[in-house]
């Protein structure tokens, strides 16, 4: 069968494993649409842009060509930390974006990508849709003329690269580090001076000393920009990405503009997109860390004394912004509730068999 038949036939609903699009919708007559989509990422970046490359071929492939998105990599229309405004007055209809690259707008827009030992990938994925996620990330983003769609999660991330090393929180004092978001204000508080950098000038701001330290993702990413080359220290977890959720942002007129059998099919794209950028990330991280090691990278864990000491000023910050946001207190609240209620349960399982089976592996090899 061929694959555009498959997919005309099914609306994308055997791809996507969730939402179907059934097919008397998809058969019927399709409006000729072009629409606009711009990137925070590029090429150099992988696993991110080829979600976004995967989304725009399916609805192209979806609708017989019928309604078909040009994608642009960051920074040809807008610079890659510009999406959301992009979106939200018209000048693209849609982007591929992480929502806590805008903290400077609104702190609450971090729920929807990460936050301080938050959710992991599958926590995540379940808030969104079986919480109370999607429908409070529509309500936080309505006045900004967006409907966001999740777009896949990076997994739980990596803490960075350091010129030195990190033993005590007196060790973050005074450092230059890359970082986005929620993360950056609370290691401001532990002593760090946060620099928002975009993916492209992270390795030249570090190899000139411009930055001491750079967070980003995890192997895959860290090693396509080479990072290894210009910081020895290579630290986890990653405390401020248990997961990183990428977004599909969509501007709302042009969004209830479209029929209905075209809002579904992004929904429904969307879904399907989102699950291979894990995929891709988890499938290749492990061998991309082995050659981080293998040329010259030390893997390190941050101590005791720096989780503790990072989880205590991540929770004073939550609180700071419960008291004066009522917005933010509305998610934070419902976010942490759903947090608390599934992590034990990860623990029980999933936790115990995961440090078993590492166990066992180690000593097989």
């Amino acid at each position: 069968m061929q694959r555009r038949s498959f997919l005309k036939k099914a609306g994308l609903g055997a791809v996507a494993g969730t939402a179907t699009l059934a097919a008397p919708a998809i058969a019927q007559d399709n409006p000729k649409i072009s629409w606009k989509m711009t990137s925070s990422y590029g090429p150099s970046l992988p696993p991110l842009f080829s979600t976004a490359q995967m989304f725009v071929k399916m609805i192209e492939e979806a609708t017989g060509g019928n309604f078909s998105i040009r994608l642009y990599p960051g920074g040809e229309i807008v610079p890659a930390f510009e999406v959301m405004d992009a979106v939200g007055d018209g000048t693209v209809e849609c982007g591929q974006t992480a929502s806590y690259y805008y903290y400077g707008k609104d702190p609450a827009f971090c729920f929807d990508t990460a936050v301080p030992f938050g959710l992991n990938a599958r926590q995540m994925f379940s808030w969104m849709y079986e919480g109370d996620g999607t429908k409070l990330m529509r309500e936080l983003f309505a006045p900004r003329n967006i409907v966001p769609f999740a777009f896949g999660n990076t997994g739980t991330q990596m803490g960075g690269w350091y010129r030195k090393e990190i033993k005590t929180p007196d060790d973050l004092k005074g450092l230059k580090m890359r970082t986005a978001g929620f993360a950056g204000e609370v290691l401001a508080r532990m002593g760090v001076i946060p620099q928002q950098v975009p993916p492209g000038d992270i390795y030249p701001s570090l190899e000139k000393g411009t930055l001491d330290a750079v967070e980003f993702v995890g192997p895959v990413d860290d090693e396509a920009l080479g990072l290894q080359k210009v910081a020895k220290y290579y630290y986890t977890p990653g405390w401020w990405e248990g997961s990183a959720q990428v977004s599909m942002y969509v501007n709302d007129k042009a969004f209830n503009d479209l029929p209905k059998q075209y809002q579904s099919l992004i929904e429904t794209a969307c879904r399907a997109a989102g699950p291979n950028l894990i995929a891709k990330y988890d499938a290749h991280n492990a061998a991309a860390l082995r050659r981080l090691i293998a040329s010259g990278a030390e893997l390190k864990r941050f101590s005791p004394e720096v989780m503790e000491a990072s989880f205590k000023a991540s929770n004073e910050l939550y609180k700071e912004f419960c008291e004066k946001d009522e917005m933010f207190k509305k998610i934070h609240d419902n976010y942490m509730a759903f947090r608390d209620e599934v992590v034990p349960w990860f623990g029980v399982a999933e936790g115990f068999y995961d440090r078993y089976l590492e166990h066992a592996v180690k000593n097989l090899t």
